[in-house]
This record gives C-alpha cells, sequence and structure tokens, in this order.
C-alpha cells in the first residue's frame, strides 16, 4: 500500500515521467511552430536520475509508471529507462505515450524491456490534416508505429485525438469507427485553448465534449457490459483515470471521452508527475512545482524521498482551483509531459 496520501486522502500510487520536452513534431496544440527553448545538458535529468527518482517513489508506494515527452523515443536510452523502471520491485506496469511516428523499429524492442502498453496521439486518418496538425508529421510513419505496437502485444492500445472544430472535428465518427474492428480505445480529448501553443487556436477551436458524446452515441452505442447508464457512458471499474467509456454496437473496442474539466477526476487522482528538468508536479492544472533536480546531485535518497512526499501534499483538491490560464501559462504542455 502506497505510504503517499495526500492531503484529501487520496493514495497516490502513479507516477508519469517526463524524458524530454523535445518532440519532431510540433502539433498545433501542444507547442508553437518553432519548438520550445533548449536546455542545456545539465538542466535536463539524466536517465539514471529519472530512474533514480522512480525507484525512491516505488519504496514510497509508486507502483506504476508511465514515460511521457515532448516525444519520448525523440531520447536516447528510452529503452534501456524502460527496462530498469520494469525491473524495479514494487513497479507493476510501465506503459508510454507516444505519437508512434518512431515507433516501429523499436516496438519489439520496447515490449521485451518490459513496456506493457501504449498510448499513441492521432488526432487525424487523413494524410493532409494530420500534416498540418502536426505541422511536419507524416501519416503513414504514425499509422505503421500503431501496426508495430499491436505486433509486439503492447495491449490495450489507446489512441488520443484532440477535436479542434472546424480542423478534425468531421473525423469524429471514422475515428470511433475504428474500434468497431480492433481491440483499441479511441479516446476524444476536449481542447483547452491554453495549452502553449503559441495563442493560435483559441475558444472558437473548442468542440465540447457533449456534442463529441452525441456524435458518437448517434452511430449506435451501448455501455459497459454491467455498467450500463443512462447515456451508454460509464467508467471502466476501477479505472482512476480521466476517461469516461462506451462500446459501439458490435464494437472490439471502446471509445472514451476526456473533458476539460475531467469529467470530475479530481477527487480520485492518483498521480503525480516529473518533468524532463526535473520538477515534481502534484497538478496538471497548476504551476506548483517542487524542484527536485538539486537534490538528486548532491542528496541522499531520503531527501528525495521527502521532496517527494511534499510535492504529494501540495496537490490541489481539484484542479479547478487554478487561475484563468488553466496552469499552462509558463509552461507549454510540451514541458509538462501532459
Amino acid at each position: 500500500m502506497s505510504d503517499l496520501v495526500d492531503g484529501f486522502g487520496r493514495r497516490i500510487t502513479y507516477m508519469r515521467v517526463s524524458v524530454t520536452d523535445k518532440c519532431n513534431l510540433r502539433c498545433v496544440y501542444c507547442m508553437p511552430a518553432e519548438g520550445v527553448r533548449p536546455k542545456t545538458h545539465d538542466e535536463m535529468l539524466s536517465m539514471e536520475e529519472f530512474a533514480r527518482v522512480v525507484r525512491i517513489a516505488s519504496g514510497l508506494g509508486i507502483s506504476k509508471v508511465r514515460i511521457t515527452g515532448g516525444e519520448p523515443l525523440a531520447r536516447k536510452g528510452v529503452v534501456a529507462l524502460v527496462r530498469a523502471v520494469a525491473a524495479m520491485p514494487g513497479i507493476r506496469d510501465v506503459s508510454m505515450t507516444t505519437n508512434a511516428t518512431m515507433l516501429e523499429p523499436v516496438a519489439d524492442e520496447l515490449a521485451r524491456a518490459g513496456l506493457a502498453r501504449i498510448n499513441i496521439s492521432l488526432d487525424s486518418l487523413k494524410a493532409d490534416t494530420y500534416a498540418n496538425l502536426t505541422r511536419r508529421g507524416d501519416l503513414s510513419s504514425a499509422l505503421a508505429g500503431i501496426a508495430a505496437a499491436e505486433r509486439a502485444g503492447l495491449s490495450p492500445i489507446r489512441l488520443n485525438a484532440v477535436v479542434l472544430r472546424g480542423v478534425n472535428s468531421d473525423e469524429i465518427e471514422s475515428l470511433a469507427a475504428l474500434t468497431l474492428k480492433r481491440r483499441w480505445d479511441v479516446r476524444f480529448i476536449e481542447f483547452m485553448p491554453f495549452w502553449g501553443n503559441g495563442g493560435l487556436y483559441g475558444q472558437e477551436y473548442v468542440v465540447p465534449m457533449d456534442e463529441i458524446r452525441r456524435r458518437v452515441l448517434a452511430l449506435g452505442a451501448v455501455g459497459e457490459v454491467g455498467q450500463d447508464g443512462p447515456d451508454g457512458a460509464q467508467r471502466q471499474r476501477g479505472d482512476a483515470g480521466p476517461a469516461s467509456y462506451l462500446r459501439l454496437r458490435g464494437a472490439l473496442g471502446r471509445v472514451g471521452f476526456i473533458s476539460r474539466d475531467g469529467d470530475e477526476f479530481c477527487d480520485r487522482c492518483n498521480r503525480i508527475r516529473l518533468t524532463a528538468d526535473g520538477m515534481l508536479r502534484p497538478c496538471l492544472l497548476s504551476e506548483a512545482a517542487i524542484d527536485v533536480r538539486a537534490a538528486l546531485r548532491d542528496a541522499a535518497d531520503d531527501a528525495v524521498a521527502d521532496l517527494i512526499r511534499r510535492a504529494v501534499m501540495m496537490k490541489p483538491g481539484s484542479g479547478r482551483a487554478r487561475g484563468s490560464d488553466g496552469g499552462w501559462a509558463a509552461r507549454p504542455l510540451s514541458q509538462i509531459g501532459g
């Protein structure tokens, strides 16, 4: 059982580790076209330092780790990090979030290293729309990465699509239909116009989650077996994540919905984040953070453990306590590790 309990009684068992703020894409909702300011080598944690934080955190009760970025596959040594984390006592689940464009050559190796499952950003099934959304991405590379992940047994595969009005909002139905013949989760994410994209995309691009849900339900949906609700959308039992799910009639996979208000997720939040430059962030929607980098380089494990405990106690009761900037005024989403 986790020793990490915040001030609201939530037991923290999940750490998201952003190994880089760099990405080979420039998604319009995530970062400016010119990318983020390059950091020096000393400003970034090494793979050994990431592993040390996870090892210490696992001794406090962290049992689930997700490797994120930027694009984690753009960081050398990520396979070795997965292998090290997966071998740690107490770590029961290691996953990754990626855009999949660099995944095909390493999917098997990641699976052998201990990666269990994978989340993949896929905002469009149209090559030109995908290229425009990512500013430089090749849809065929992403699809090849998804196929490689499936062959490697990284399951479940979750495809995340941020919906932008007039950009890819015409693809809600076609993306949801991917679940008919594949055991994939396709999850729609409600766009927040605060994600460090340089102000190019504002409120007019938001498609409310209720609208997305209605359009999916119109395809013919049933709730999870034993979990049917009035609108057919129910959480997976035991899932502490922000998504609610439904299943299209006859589908092998599920359709998920992640609203910008988290579908009242905050009261069950069990996670903490470590950024690529060594900041422990207790809440995605808050600028609150504790710098662990100096302690990693100058202090014993006990001092690092104390910082992890302090960060957990800084978790707010709700992301709604954030300011009007949504918590991203100082750092783009790519630097936080979503």
